[in-house]
């Protein structure tokens, strides 16, 4: 086992929207645009099936929707409280999470692909052209965390 998914699997918590509302999020935004940047990393993991049984069992409903793009990322993310845990992805799941996310690298790359010109990365909203063009970020960096891994 790999000391990436050692540490991984012993119930790593990535993200939670309430700790962003909680601590310095701007009073001026409404509180959805804490679940902004967790719904779109939540969304691409969807998108390239690195989810795990368990949410897919529980959340069945919200991925086809999401798919369908009824559900936005925010949407996706509000409905599981804006909570980003290990349960929720399959083995290479967790390995890349934790690696990408869980290492500082998605919040850089959230920051550069779509806050840049913005006060803060909770002003970037919540449109399928702005997940679209993180998708297009997460997956390059997916790309290359893999040749490396495997």
């Amino acid at each position: 086992m790999t000391d990436d998914l050692r540490l991984a699997k012993h119930k790593t918590i990535y993200d939670n929207a309430k700790k962003h509302f909680l601590g310095n999020f701007p009073e001026s935004l409404p509180i959805e645009q804490a679940y902004v940047h967790i719904g779109m990393y939540l969304g691409w993991v969807i998108q390239n099936n690195l989810y795990s049984m368990f949410f897919k069992d529980e959340a069945e409903v919200q991925i086809y929707r999401f798919l369908r793009r009824e559900y936005s990322p925010t949407i996706l993310s509000e409905v599981w409280d804006g909570y980003l845990g290990y349960e929720l992805f399959n083995k290479e799941g967790n390995m890349f999470t934790y690696y990408y996310y869980g290492g500082g690298i998605y919040k850089k790359d959230y920051q550069t692909v779509l806050a840049k010109e913005l006060p803060s990365i909770y002003h970037v909203k919540d449109t399928w052209e702005n997940f679209d063009l993180m998708c297009d970020r997460i997956t390059q960096r997916f790309k290359d965390w893999r040749s490396i891994v495997y």
